[in-house]
């Protein structure tokens, strides 16, 4: 097929995809310059008329379908004997791949696909179509995240005669309806059934009903309660859990009665989770109420489903095809033999869904009068799981997951046991557990150099609220600003992880700026250095303006300056003495006074000394200095004359 054209028009580029009934392939529109997917129907199925003939009025049925979440038809053909239609080609993954990629979603995620999924539905039901086959393989999510349903190769239209599949149960066991695993009557309501089971795995990660062969699961379908998806996932919202079990009602008249109603109510979750749905209180207006057809117990007149044809044998329940096809036969006139043969087919069914009816009832009976051995079911709390699976086995029992749950506890922990630990049980029974599915890891939000504030507030959007604030000093960051974590940004940190904020205090060493101090009293600038952190250290200068006496006049420290906390600031406080400065004016003017060129200034008189003599003792040295001037000088003797001098004085 590679590098055919058909239609003219479509180059078959490559095949991306394979189904029961059909093979899907990209190819190129020549006309319109675009990518298309183009789905062929199987050559060994081209000779039967009728198929040939549904795949075609079928398809045609499905292009009047016109919305954003159907994945639209745009052409049918035949071209030699292959009989092909042409899609829409969606660039994206499958729901079923986005689901193994990452275990479960979250609910909001889950809600917002569902609304879409639920629109898809609604759009095909006003148009009497059923799509019949919902399941995530079906369900593509292209990269701008926009939901597309696709693959309605199984739709049938609400108003046709085959309705009622009496010969193969079509659509994938895990995700069909309890009508249809009964091959009954089916309308709109198998699909919100099927939604349902869709939301289900989303939100657990787990299908509700699953096992070995497809009739088993079928009957789970039937006869089975879910195990309420909250109970796996503790952090769905109760609103959603009940949501989808109202979806999952055995009996069609009580669940959502049409998709817009389902819309309603995933949208009101949407806006908040807590919300209150799923009210039953509903008026029928005269509506007729589908009921099963059927009864699980079979019989020759109400079954003649195939055991091996009760899902088609080609479906594949994992398959990743964005375009899968599973078909069905329509019932139409059959020729005499054709009728033998069919007849041939029911009764095999029969016998075979019989069969399987009748060892479960024959097994409840065993198990009920036999003398099965009771054991005491062990304590397997805090096990892993491969130590649980042998501890019980090691008893005869049998281990069944229930579901995960997030959880402290290493993944894969035992954290709940049904029945409870010392209860007895007998030899072969189940044990259900819910198993710790760890917690859910993110990377640590990069707060360095934020505020503490800010760090706070980044720390618990991301929920992570178990944080503890030490302090250090730090030469380089701010005083309040977080210098590091423990641990580091982007490690994988859990909502318990312990956190450790470090936040500066600033320098090690404190800095203080210099108060303004100049031009104050002694008193007010001591008190501004010691409110600073600073010592205080005083000295006195003399100066000649009067005005500032007793105030500083200078400082060690210039102020505004930073400086050590604790650093002693010396003041200079003015000192005024008016006396000393006037002698010392006058000093200094006689000494410029008796300056003349050249001539050295002469010594400055010391003034006279204060005189302390009483006046009698002035009196009486007074007459002895009168006296004394009276009194000659006494007679001096002859002065001989010195004849060495003579000699000297002659020559």
């Amino acid at each position: 097929m590679i590098g055919e054209v058909l239609g003219s028009r479509y180059e078959i580029l490559e095949k991306i995809g394979e189904g029961g009934m059909s093979i899907v392939y990209k190819a190129r529109c020549n006309k319109l310059n675009r990518n298309v997917a183009v789905k062929v129907l199987k050559k060994e199925l081209c000779d039967n008329p009728d198929i040939v003939n549904k795949f075609k009025r079928e398809a045609t049925a499905i292009a009047t379908l016109s919305d954003n979440n159907i994945v639209n038809v745009l052409d049918v053909g035949s071209q030699d004997d292959i009989n092909y239609i042409v899609m829409e080609y969606v660039q994206g993954k499958t729901l079923k791949q986005v689901i193994k990629e990452f275990g479960k979603l979250n609910y909001e995620s889950t809600v917002k696909i569902g609304i879409q999924i639920a629109r898809a539905l609604e759009c095909a039901h006003k148009n009497n179509i059923i799509h019949r086959d919902v399941k995530p393989q079906n369900v593509l999510v292209t990269d701008d995240g926009v939901i597309k349903v696709t693959d309605f190769g199984i739709a049938k239209s609400s108003d046709s005669s085959t309705l009622t599949n009496t010969t193969t149960i079509m659509g994938s066991a895990q995700y069909f309806s309890p009508e249809q695993a009964k091959g009954s009557f089916v309308d709109a309501r198998t699909d919100l059934y099927s939604l349902g089971v869709v939301l289900y795995e989303m939100s657990t990660g787990k299908l509700p009903f699953d096992a070995d062969s497809p009739v088993t699961i079928a009957l789970k379908h039937i006869q089975e309660e879910p195990i309420p998806p909250k109970q796996v996932n503790s952090r769905i919202p109760e609103s959603l859990n009940i949501l989808i079990l109202k979806l999952m009602e055995k009996d069609p008249s009580k669940r959502y009665q049409s998709a817009r109603e389902a819309i309603t109510d995933l949208e009101k979750i949407k806006e908040d989770p807590n919300a209150i749905i799923g009210d039953d209180k509903k008026d029928d207006n005269g509506k007729t109420i589908v009921m099963e057809a059927v009864n699980p117990v079979v019989d020759s007149n109400t079954s003649n489903n195939k055991k091996d044809s009760s899902v088609d044998s080609d479906d594949d329940f994992y398959d990743y095809d964005d375009y899968d096809y599973d078909d069905e036969e329509d019932e139409k006139p059959k020729s005499k033999s054709s009728s033998l043969g069919q007849k041939k087919k029911m009764i095999i069914g029969i016998i075979a869904v019989a069969a399987v009816l009748i060892l479960g009832v024959v097994g409840v009976f065993s198990l009920n009068n036999s003398s099965a051995k009771e054991v005491t079911i062990p304590d397997i709390k805090g096990m892993t799981l491969t130590d649980a699976k042998k501890s019980l086995s090691d008893v005869g029992l049998v281990l069944e997951e229930a579901g995960t749950e997030e959880s402290s506890e290493p993944e894969g922990t035992i954290l709940e046991v049904n029945p409870e630990p010392g209860s007895t049980a007998k030899k072969g029974d189940k044990v259900r557990v819910i198993v710790s599915g760890g917690e859910t890891k993110i990377p640590m939000p990069d707060v360095v150099g934020e505020s503490i504030d800010d760090a706070k507030s980044d720390l618990e959007k991301a929920k992570l609220t178990n944080y503890k604030i030490s302090y250090e000093t730090s030469d380089y960051v701010d005083s309040g600003y977080v210098i590091s974590t423990d641990p580091e940004a982007s490690e994988s940190v859990t909502e318990d992880t312990a956190i450790t904020i470090v936040v500066s205090k600033g320098p090690a060493v404190k800095y203080v700026k210099v108060p303004s101090i100049i031009g104050v009293s002694q008193s007010t600038a001591a008190e501004r250095l010691s409110n600073a952190g600073l010592g205080v250290s005083i000295e006195q200068r003399t100066i000649s303006d009067k005005s500032q006496n007793g105030m500083v006049i200078d400082a060690s420290e210039g102020v505004g300056n930073s400086v050590k906390s604790g650093t002693t600031v010396t003041i200079y406080v003015g000192v005024y003495k008016a006396e000393e400065n006037t002698t010392n004016n006058q000093q200094n003017q006689t000494i410029t006074g008796n300056k003349s060129d050249g001539e050295t200034p002469s010594t400055p008189k010391e003034p006279p000394k204060k005189d302390d003599t009483s006046d009698e003792e002035k009196y009486k040295q007074k007459e002895d200095d009168e006296d004394k001037e009276k009194t000659p000088p006494p007679e001096q003797p002859p002065v001989e004359p010195n004849p060495g001098e003579n000699k000297a004085k002659n020559k």
